[in-house]
C-alpha cells in the first residue's frame, strides 16, 4: 500500500517551516575582517636582513620562505587600506 498520504500531509508542513525560518532572517551583514598586523624593521634592521639573505647559498629553502613571507606582508597591508 503505497504512503502517499503521509507524504501530501508532510509537504504543507515543510513548505511552511521552510517559509517560516525564512521570515527570520536579517538583511545581510558585513562580514567581520580582522587583518594581520605588519611588523616594522628599522633600516639597520633591513640591511642586516639583506645581507644574511645574500650569504644564504644558492636554492637555500629560507629563500622561498622569506618570498612567501614578503607577499603575506603585502597581502596585509592591502587589507589594512582597504578596511579603512
Amino acid at each position: 500500500m503505497p504512503r502517499t498520504g503521509c507524504s501530501k500531509q508532510a509537504l504543507p508542513l515543510l513548505v511552511i517551516a521552510m517559509l517560516s525560518l525564512s521570515a527570520c532572517a536579517t538583511a545581510p551583514s558585513r562580514p567581520s575582517v580582522v587583518c594581520l598586523t605588519v611588523a616594522a624593521y628599522d633600516r639597520a634592521f633591513q640591511a642586516r636582513l639583506a645581507d644574511e639573505i645574500q650569504r644564504l647559498p644558492p636554492g637555500a629553502a629560507l629563500e622561498q620562505a622569506m618570498l612567501d613571507y614578503a607577499r603575506l606582508r603585502v597581502q596585509a597591508r592591502a587589507c589594512a587600506v582597504q578596511t579603512r
